[in-house]
């Protein structure tokens, strides 16, 4: 049996167990400890059940420092996954396990299969060519328009668009800033928000030609948030250790002590009253649970 054999047999017991035991979420996850690359033995990916069906893939360390988190969603009519992992790996044997123990714990033959994006970063998207030729998957596009039409934002990025699943409804925020095509995801039957590269337990990268949009998603985000109860964010990564303010080197192989994947509510607030603070002179503002980065623009592809 294949190393990539053994982890998809692996990942199918480990799910199965998560969907028996899985129950709607009130609040932030359950989660145990995720992988850190402390063990010698630790595996490619690591999936968690937040429910019977909200998954969590953490890819390892040690196959890539980013380390990211993917997300799966399952509605009746279509499952959405959250970007595609930072290469490093084969990622879709461990989405695929997800969905075949999902159809089997719902008694189903298929489900068609949305991937798309916090954003077009490539440590969110090295795992896209692996869905290309997926039966019943589609691959959303990489560019703000792209990502608008797909989702039926009407005014990018002003406008906030449903994204209906079957019988769940998501709503899709527009927050560029980090990225011109970043978004955050709000699932009101978890009341959790997929919050991506721009509010996580790490280092929060603003270019410093960006920092007006980025303000602007920011507020957006908070706007959206006073109007819809939020459990927790969710986002792509985790670079801080359990000691408020401190986080790992850059590229750093193990995360020792690792901060909770989870931010409460009240990190929305923060973040736009820092960027606030920053937008006239961006100079790094550590807030303990993250740190907003100023850097140089990014060139022009």
């Amino acid at each position: 049996m294949s190393s990539g054999v053994r982890v998809a047999s692996l990942f199918a017991v480990v799910v199965a167990a998560l969907i028996a035991n899985a129950t709607a979420a009130a609040g932030p996850p359950p989660f145990v400890p995720w992988i850190n690359g402390t063990t010698p033995a630790e595996p490619q990916t690591q999936v968690q059940a937040i429910d019977r069906d909200t998954f969590v893939i953490r890819q390892s360390v040690r196959t890539n420092f980013e380390a990211p988190f993917l997300y799966l969603l399952f509605g009746q009519d279509r499952a959405l996954l959250i970007d595609s992992g930072a290469g490093g790996l084969d990622i879709r044997p461990a989405v695929d396990a997800v969905i075949a123990d999902w159809l089997k714990a719902n008694k189903r033959a298929s489900i068609p299969l949305v991937v798309a994006h916090s954003h077009s970063h490539g440590d969110h998207i090295r795992g896209d060519s692996e869905f290309a030729a997926r039966p019943a998957t589609e691959v959303v596009g990489l560019k703000p328009a792209d990502v608008a039409r797909f989702f039926g934002v009407k005014t990018w990025p002003d406008d906030i668009a449903s994204f209906d699943l079957g019988g769940r409804v998501l709503s899709i925020i527009p927050t560029p800033g980090h990225e011109p095509a970043h978004i955050m995801v709000y699932d009101p039957h978890t009341r959790l928000l997929f919050s991506g590269d721009m509010l996580y337990a790490g280092r929060l990268y603003v270019p410093t030609d960006q920092f007006a949009t980025f303000v602007a998603s920011a507020d957006r985000v908070a706007a959206f948030a006073k109007a819809h109860p939020v459990a927790a964010l969710l986002g792509a990564h985790i670079e801080m250790t359990t000691t408020p303010g401190k986080d790992y080197a850059m590229e750093a192989t193990t995360h020792p002590d690792e901060h909770r994947l989870e931010l409460p509510p009240s990190a929305i607030d923060r973040l736009a009253a820092a960027a606030h603070r920053m937008a006239k002179a961006p100079v790094i503002g550590n807030e303990g649970d993250f740190i907003l980065t100023p850097r140089p623009p990014r060139p022009q592809p």
